[in-house]
């Protein structure tokens, strides 16, 4: 059965995250990504903090082998306190 989606996988996918600037943030964050995708590429991963420095932005680029495997990944982060933005 074909997946509902217009990716072709495998893929490369930025998951942008967005939450408070801290260190437990950046690592929850990291550590959510890590468990659906496996250990991370340090160079694969953005950091933009907000212009008042209050929010941090990260964009991690995951290889991606199917939609499922994004969903699930998309439902951790949406349902975590931590995170305001999942895009």
């Amino acid at each position: 059965m074909a997946e509902d989606t217009l990716l072709e996988f495998p893929t490369d996918f930025p998951i942008k995250i967005m939450g408070a600037a801290s260190d437990e943030f950046r690592s929850l964050a990291i550590g959510i990504v890590s468990r659906h995708f496996g250990e991370l590429d340090a160079a694969r991963i953005e950091e933009r903090p907000s212009k008042g420095g209050k929010y941090l932005g990260l964009t991690i680029t995951v290889r991606a082998e199917s939609k499922a495997q994004l969903d699930a990944v998309y439902m951790e982060l949406t349902s975590c306190r931590q995170v305001l933005v999942a895009l």
